[in-house]
């Protein structure tokens, strides 16, 4: 178990005498004191990766926006403000969790393939402000914010995504930047929509927005989309256009699989190299955003779970857990792999195990034909690499509560999120 957590690097983790500590936080003890399934998330684990980030681009006008549909809680967000992080945001939903965090609107991208007139006024109107770039995805709704910053009387800084049909080598399920997915435009939308710029005198277009796809382990695709977005750019800017910004996206994998010699994590220094070498000639004025998400916040979460019962079947153990696809739906969704360790190491025999959560779906599992330790009813099991699309993807399927969100910071730990009650499943009906 502790070789898992030195292949992920995961320095927050640790044993101590045999017991899990996240930062300096004993994790049974949280699970006894806040009850289980539980997402505890490391201040440490999710500040390190940002500082990388500033220190690869501080030789560009940059701005990083924490691409918030990973973890949205207020909490983390503050915390990502503080440290000089911006946000993008793909919702009205999410608009409004940063205006509750106070997020200025110049540090704040709205990005989505289907943006609604309401959420369109609302980033028009963010804060009365605005926010730094709504990043346009069709024709139509291109004419739909020209005719909202009509009747609201406002100029409107865009950006349009481009789709430079460059495939990202993840799971499909993760790929946003081929010609046959459902994002951006392509060259020749672009171009045609140039032409006629005539009829959007209120949309401020200055510049391209991208985003591939995510957990991307090779720099070419990346690169690649990188050079043909700046070729774009220089095109674009020899047709009058002021170009004045460049949106990359974020993509970046983390490493969640100790024994996939594959998921070999991108170097953070050479990331910002790249993208330094390739858009430094582009102006002083010239800015460049990107949009990491799980970079931050992957490894930074852990999902603590309870087993219930022990079952065994053909030589086959069952380890049925109080966690569940409700909590943490990417295993189901996406067959992803997250290391389960033990809070307490009590021995090194393993046995081949299943384990599933209470749901009442076969595809309820979080872990599939692993050698893992013997465990008994009671014991706390710790669900690594889970503070990337857990809570915000989680559901209230089989009518469970959320669980409640706990912030770790050195040997202190505060509740970011209360635990459903059963009462609050029912507001609203």
């Amino acid at each position: 178990m502790k070789q898992i957590l030195k292949k992920l690097k995961l320095n927050h983790l640790q044993y101590q005498n045999n017991q899990l500590f996240i930062e300096n936080v004993n994790v049974s003890a949280l699970a006894k004191k806040h009850g289980t399934p539980l997402y505890v998330y490391s201040e440490h684990a999710f500040l390190n990766p940002l500082k990388e980030l500033q220190k690869a681009l501080q030789p560009l006008s940059y701005t990083i926006c924490f691409a918030m549909k990973s973890n949205s809680n207020l909490q983390i967000l503050k915390l990502l403000k503080k440290n000089g992080c911006g946000i993008d945001t793909v919702s009205g939903g999410e608009l409004f969790r940063c205006e509750k965090a106070k997020i200025p609107g110049k540090d704040i991208v709205l990005s989505g393939v289907g943006k609604s007139e309401s959420e369109l006024k609302y980033a028009l109107n963010y804060r009365d402000t605005g926010i730094r770039s709504i990043n346009v995805e069709s024709e139509g709704e291109l004419e739909l914010l020209q005719k909202i910053a009509k009747k609201e009387k406002k100029k409107v800084k865009i950006a349009l995504r481009f789709n430079p049909n460059i495939n990202a080598k993840t799971h499909p399920y993760l790929s946003t930047g081929l010609k046959k997915e459902k994002f951006g435009l392509d060259k020749n939308e672009i171009l045609n929509l140039t032409k006629k710029w005539h009829q959007f005198p209120d949309l401020e277009l200055q510049g391209l927005s991208i985003h591939i796809g995510s957990q991307i382990f090779e720099m070419k695709p990346l690169k690649d989309a990188f050079l043909e977005t700046k070729n774009f750019l220089l095109q674009l800017k020899e047709r009058g256009f002021p170009i004045k910004m460049v949106d990359l996206g974020g993509g970046l994998g983390v490493k969640y699989d100790a024994s996939n010699n594959k998921e070999k994590v991108m170097s953070i220094p050479e990331y910002g190299k790249v993208i330094c070498s390739i858009f430094k000639n582009m102006g002083k004025d010239f800015h460049v955003c990107i949009e990491p998400g799980r970079t931050l916040s992957g490894n930074a979460g852990i999902l603590l779970t309870k087993v219930l019962y022990e079952k065994k079947r053909g030589g086959k153990s069952f380890l049925i857990i109080d966690g569940s696809m409700s909590e943490l739906i990417r295993p189901a969704l996406y067959q992803a792999h997250h290391e389960i360790i033990p809070a307490i190491l009590q021995g090194t025999k393993t046995q081949n195990t299943d384990v599933v959560g209470p749901v009442c779906e076969s595809g309820d599992f979080l872990a599939l034909d692993r050698d893992f330790p013997k465990s008994r009813p009671n014991d706390v099991l710790a669900v690594l690499s889970a503070g990337a699309y857990g809570m915000t993807m989680s559901s209230h399927y089989n009518t469970r509560p959320k669980p409640a969100e706990i912030l770790v910071s050195k040997n202190k730990s505060k509740v970011i999120r209360k635990r459903e009650t059963y009462e609050d499943l029912i507001k609203g009906e």
